[in-house]
């Protein structure tokens, strides 16, 4: 237990970060109903670029901002595919995932991974921060949870902006209905286009954050995002979907969705002991309770409404 309360901060920290990547994964998988692969590569993408852009001296604002153009290349490249070459949108993602795994090793300088010395650069966020906050070494304003609430408040302000105006209404509509988005005189296909930028835009940008709080970036560290953002999406709609309605609040629960999924995660692995490389399996599984449950309460609803309909 006590090896449990010790993890909790980090659990957080890291569940708001990977929060951002799920919210630019919804935007994609609930907002445009497309399925996105992309994010496995973009995610590293983010990272990668981050890192190698501190190591040549940039400080970490200019370098957030490089991993987020990174990322939003990447969606166009996925969106190209997609929207101009006709592949369908599941396979347009896997092909440039193949292809950045390349590019994100390139931009890595050939290495399977990089490092930053955290006393040589100032970083937005750091696991150490965490502790040299709790020293009483720096201030809290400093702490890697309030730099990524903060954060993420902001973007969740910005996109609830976005999508409220014309473009971000019409991308909104495509992904509800794209058939008679496309009769209304709706450009889809830009929309799209856009929708997936700003997607891979944001996953790239928690990337880079997980890099500066984890002091690396390594070739791997996007395998499995996909799963890590369905879940977040998954998990926050069925625990917060009744409460949350508003557009803006569906986000927010998005970033909830991934605390909640870290903090079990973390309790699993502490609690039962259990080897970490069995994660991927007990992921697959936490995810599988989180879809199986609403199913069974709608269909326990169903039948409870069948039954006094007969009554009657």
């Amino acid at each position: 237990m006590e090896s449990l309360i010790n993890a909790l901060p980090g659990a957080l920290s890291q569940g708001l970060i990977w929060g951002i990547m799920a919210i630019g994964l919804y935007i994609t998988f609930r907002i445009l109903e497309v399925s996105d692969l992309t994010v496995d590569g973009s995610f590293c993408t983010g990272g990668a670029v981050c890192i190698m852009l501190m190591l040549c001296g940039c400080n970490a604002w200019v370098a957030m901002l490089g991993a987020t153009i990174a990322g939003l290349l990447a969606g166009l490249v996925t969106g190209f595919f997609h929207t101009i070459c006709g592949i369908p949108a599941i396979l347009a993602g896997i092909l440039t995932q193949l292809g950045l795994w390349s590019v994100n090793i390139a931009v890595m300088g050939m290495k399977a991974n990089q490092s930053l010395n955290v006393k040589n650069h100032e970083m937005l966020v750091s696991i150490r921060y965490m502790q040299e906050v709790e020293a009483g070494l720096r201030p809290v304003y400093q702490h890697p949870i309030f730099v990524v609430v903060l954060a993420t408040v902001i973007l969740v302000g910005v996109l609830y902006w976005f999508f409220g105006t014309e473009r971000g209404a019409s991308i909104r509509a495509t992904g509800a209905n794209v058939n008679m988005a496309r009769a209304q005189g709706i450009n889809t296909d830009m929309n799209k286009l856009i929708g997936l930028m700003v997607s891979n835009a944001l996953v790239a940008l928690s990337g880079a954050l997980l890099s500066q709080y984890q002091g690396f970036a390594e070739i791997n560290m996007g395998r499995g995002a996909i799963v890590i953002g369905l879940a977040a999406i998954i998990i926050g709609e069925a625990t917060f979907g009744k409460l949350f309605k508003n557009f803006a609040l569906k986000l927010l629960a998005v970033s909830l969705g991934s605390v909640v999924y870290n903090l079990v995660i973390q309790a699993v692995v502490s609690l039962m002991d259990i080897n970490t490389n069995y994660l991927k399996l007990i992921s697959a599984l936490i995810v599988a309770v989180f879809l199986t449950v609403p199913n069974w309460q709608k269909h326990h609803v169903r039948r409870k409404v069948n039954a006094a309909g007969k009554e009657k």
